[in-house]
């Protein structure tokens, strides 16, 4: 099973228009983020070179992206991160045994196949009913960044040198593989995979007022 990484621009052109397909989820987004004391999700003016269109990123398996949740909380509380062929038990202990960890983090704490990341500056994931129906808890993109930086040197990424994601080559289908699979292989490429597409959408997303989607 695979998902498709979206970057959706905040502009005018895209969010103030009647036909905007994200108007709904970003009323939940303002009323979950108003809930919590925090600004609006941030709406910009159309500029030369940045359009309303929505474009994909990257795409992933879930192994793929569980193994670098794994990998994230085992850095995160001190542990040895080592390399898996496949998910096992130990990532379901992590989850129990490092729970409140976990639901405070931007990369753990959000659904595989839905959600998004805005870019607002917040400690951990918001939690509301409206989300948890929708979408699932929502993340800050620069929650997300900082939780990446965290975990690149222990799967053998040198976060000033970030390895670039394949971009999809068509809409991912849920129950299907996602494509082009990871470029390497060897220990962590699948975690690997997984965070250059995350890395590439977050920093794209802060660099010119996007959020990211999972879809």
């Amino acid at each position: 099973m695979a998902c498709d990484i979206w970057l959706v621009p905040l502009v005018d052109v895209l969010c103030q228009s009647p036909e905007n397909p994200f108007r709904d989820d970003l009323e939940v987004y303002n009323a979950a983020l108003a809930e919590h004391g925090l600004p609006e999700v941030p709406v910009f003016r159309y500029m030369p070179g940045l359009s309303g269109d929505v474009e994909p990123i990257a795409a992933f398996d879930y192994d793929s992206l569980h193994f670098l949740r794994r990998a994230y909380l085992l850095r995160l509380t001190g542990l040895t991160v080592t390399p898996v062929d496949e998910l096992g038990g130990d990532y379901e202990q992590l989850l129990e045994m490092f729970e409140s960890a976990a639901e405070q983090s931007h990369l753990v704490w959000h659904f595989d196949h839905a959600g998004a990341y805005v870019p607002i500056d917040f400690e951990r994931p918001i939690v509301t009913d409206a989300l948890l129906t929708t979408g699932g808890p929502l993340g800050s993109v620069h929650g997300l960044l900082r939780e990446l930086d965290t975990v690149a040197p222990a799967i053998g990424i040198d976060a000033q040198f970030p390895p670039q994601p394949v971009r999809p080559v068509a809409p991912t289908s849920l129950d299907g593989p996602a494509y082009p699979p990871p470029a390497e292989d060897g220990p962590f490429a699948k975690e690997r995979h997984a965070w250059a597409g995350l890395h590439a959408a977050a920093v794209r997303a802060l660099g010119q007022g996007s959020m990211v989607v999972f879809a």
